[in-house]
């Protein structure tokens, strides 16, 4: 969309209602940022923020050109371990970034830059699990304080093929197993079907209530439990439907749901975000995971512009599909004052690492051999 040929103006939003009024304007930036992934859209920030965020903390730095919206660095202030800008969406976000329009990227990444630069004055600003590519990448290269680059999670990423391409990429015996399983499934009955958006409340709500029936007695991620993340859910996911940035389905067998998966959905990326799953397709030796990958291929097969990411993590069950290693990188920004937060964090950094390093070696100690 051309605009006119206007100076850029940047403002600072710390009121909620006043983000929240953004919306429209937000969805036009974010289908013109080519780099954007749906945590970086309205209603997933949004909601967060009504989940989680904490009154008084919000930084949005927003950029205008001819009163649209041409880039926004979504942030909040922090104040532990050390003070700090961080994105909104926190941990229960895969990636972060800000969003840059397409058309005027350059020039939109110079001004967020100053406005950030202004903005840390008093903190650091720390973007953890960048993705490589990503827009703020523009803002690390252009920022003339001190600045570090630190590696953040692994994530897992196949290409955008169909079951029966991905099933080539395997070994001839595990492909054969796969192939079984696949049978298996049809044999049994399990049907699938992608939930409309009229039903999305509701399929929210049974995932997550099959999620915590199938992590029961079990190790489990303790956010995916609580209320407020329940809360953020079932309220961003709706839009998000909507506005074609995700896609529940349901896999129903005897005619009740027994798993429902939520897939994220982007112009460069497909990502399986959540599922949950019925312990009775355990005890029928229903392969989940095979499941649920051959319904998330339907989404990326053909566009070869996109990757089907298997997301955060680097459990055993992703290598089983030989997919490829993508590093999220997280990327601290500060200026001459706030140096020595920056070191503190990569300090931070460094010990955490060296921690889990010593935590690993362990366990390898005390398996049995």
């Amino acid at each position: 969309m051309a605009l006119p040929d206007t100076a850029l103006t940047v403002e600072l939003c710390t009121n909620e209602g006043e983000f929240g009024s953004l919306a429209a304007a937000w969805a036009r930036l974010h289908r013109r940022c080519r780099t954007a992934t749906p945590f970086q859209s309205h209603a997933w920030l949004h909601s967060w923020w009504l989940s989680y965020g904490r009154r008084g903390r919000l930084r949005v730095v927003l950029v205008r050109r001819g009163g649209e919206l041409v880039a926004a660095a979504p942030l909040m202030r922090a104040y532990a371990p050390l003070p700090a800008l961080v994105p909104l969406g926190g941990a229960i976000s895969d990636f972060t970034d800000v969003l840059l329009d397409d058309e005027f990227a350059d020039e939109a990444a110079q001004a967020l830059t100053g406005g950030l630069s202004e903005l840390a004055r008093g903190a650091l600003i720390d973007f953890r699990e960048v993705r490589s590519g990503a827009a703020v990448e523009r803002i690390y290269d252009r920022w003339s304080g001190p600045r570090l680059r630190l590696v953040d999670s692994l994530c897992l990423e196949l290409p955008a093929a169909s079951m029966e391409e991905l099933l080539g990429r395997l070994p001839k015996p595990r492909a054969q197993r796969a192939r079984a399983k696949i049978r298996k499934m049809d044999a049994l009955g399990v049907e699938r079907r992608i939930v409309g958006h009229d039903e999305v409340d509701a399929s929210v709500r049974t995932l997550l209530h099959l999620h915590q029936l199938q992590w029961q007695g079990r190790k489990v991620t303790s956010e995916h439990l609580q209320p407020r993340f329940s809360e953020h859910l079932i309220r961003s996911v709706g839009l998000m439907v909507r506005s074609g940035d995700a896609v529940v389905t349901e896999f129903r067998l005897d005619d009740a749901v027994v798993a429902a998966d939520l897939t994220l959905l982007s112009p460069h990326l497909v990502g399986g975000y959540l599922y949950g799953a019925h312990p009775r397709l355990r005890e029928r030796k229903v392969d989940v995971a095979t499941m649920l990958l051959n319904a998330c291929t339907e989404h990326a097969e053909g566009d070869r512009s996109r990757v089907l990411s298997l997301l955060r993590g680097n459990e055993p069950y992703k290598h089983h599909w030989r997919p490829e290693e993508a590093t999220n990188h997280r990327l601290l920004l500060a200026r001459r004052r706030t140096t020595p937060v920056l070191r503190a964090a990569a300090w931070d950094a460094a010990a955490r690492d060296w921690g889990k390093e010593l935590l690993r070696k362990r366990r390898e100690r005390e398996e049995p051999s």
